[in-house]
């Protein structure tokens, strides 16, 4: 079997790796599209696996002649993709690459973890397209429910399922000289469903490094948007690649991005998410509600975010506490990455199974 898969961020990396290293085990034949972002393409290089670089020439999208120019040189990119490589099986997140593969033999899957309701837009591109789409149950995709195949996961336990990641304390011990230490991240917010979202500001970051470095902790930030002079003795300067190790060591993660406070759940570590997106998102509110391993907050209640540090900070052994929760949602959910493995390679009779028999996963486990 051949499988093409586009990858857009660094978390999507992480959710295939490990299933390409099991589907090449097996013989079968995976590649990689890219486009350059942050730290994607060293994440992919260093793997080792066969990918290509798909980025073009930069264009201005506030421009309309310059969005159409970039719509056609990313058609004929992954077009070309197509052509070349013949794939049995496409996953992807693109609209495009979708379309193109209707004109193809290949089976187009579309993989998400955010409601129909926050990329509406993306998802009337991309839904009609797909041949299905792979996503946690509790995922929402409202007329597209229909297409849903939904498995008992999040797309991050693929790689933080203690199946496949353990936290190693050399790497922390490498990189951080701190017992106590609270990491907080920064995103630039510039998606497309990003639109209008607000997150952590300058002056509530003073705050926050004024209550822990208090408590006695020391703060680290990882940001993805260049810091300004004063917040650069708190930079983390640690390898990309062991940012997992450090995360799973942090007391506490404070962050405006989903994906962190997804990751910091995972892994048992308390989180507070701060952004526009709070209350809306179905993994996160999942996470929140019946399994207590992270909260969300609106931009617009920051005194409820301090708060909410204050009562968490105040429950005795919090790090046991969220460790008992973590283990009690791994006990309601499924070795995703397992289940992964095996859905692509035995598409679409496995999309058949899971529709008749959705316990089916359950051997996963």
């Amino acid at each position: 079997m051949k499988i093409l898969i586009q990858i857009g961020h660094p978390a999507q990396f992480h959710f295939y790796k490990n299933a390409v290293t099991e589907w090449q085990k097996r013989g079968h034949k995976v590649r990689l599209l890219i486009r350059k972002k942050d730290v994607l393409e060293k994440l992919v290089a260093t793997s080792g696996f066969d990918y290509v670089n798909i980025e073009g020439k930069i264009y201005n999208k506030s421009s309309k002649i310059e969005l159409i120019k970039l719509i056609f040189s990313r058609f004929y990119r992954l077009l070309y993709q197509v052509i070349s490589f013949r794939p049995h099986v496409v996953i992807s997140p693109d609209p495009i690459l979708a379309k193109i593969c209707r004109f193809s033999t290949a089976k187009f899957i579309a993989v998400s973890e955010d409601d129909y309701s926050v990329i509406k837009t993306l998802a009337d591109l991309l839904f009609p397209s797909s041949d299905h789409i792979l996503a946690p149950q509790v995922c929402d995709f409202s007329k597209w429910q229909h297409k849903k195949i939904g498995y008992a996961g999040y797309m991050k336990l693929a790689y933080l399922h203690p199946n496949r990641f353990r936290p190693q304390k050399s790497f922390v011990e490498n990189n951080i000289n701190a017992e106590k230490y609270i990491l907080i991240r920064l995103v630039s917010l510039v998606a497309h469903h990003d639109e209008g979202v607000k997150g952590i500001n300058n002056n509530l970051l003073d705050r926050l490094i004024e209550i822990f470095e208090s408590k006695g902790y020391v703060v680290f930030i990882s940001s993805e948007k260049e810091l300004q002079d004063k917040y650069k003795c708190y930079k983390l300067n640690t390898a990309v690649e062991v940012i997992h190790h450090v995360m799973a060591f942090a007391s506490f993660v404070i962050c405006d991005s989903q994906s962190m406070a997804v990751e910091a759940a995972m892994l048992g570590v308390p989180s507070i998410r701060f952004n526009d997106f709070a209350g809306k998102i179905s993994v996160l509110e999942e996470l929140e509600h019946k399994h207590g391993l992270t909260y969300g907050i609106q931009t617009s209640e920051p005194e409820k975010l301090y708060e909410k540090i204050e009562e968490l900070l105040a429950i005795p052994n919090l790090q046991e506490e969220f460790q008992a929760r973590r283990q009690r949602m791994l006990a309601d959910k499924i070795d995703v990455t397992a289940f992964l493995v095996w859905f692509i390679e035995n598409y679409p009779k496995s999309a058949e199974i899971m529709q008749e028999t959705p316990d089916y996963q359950l051997k996963f486990k």
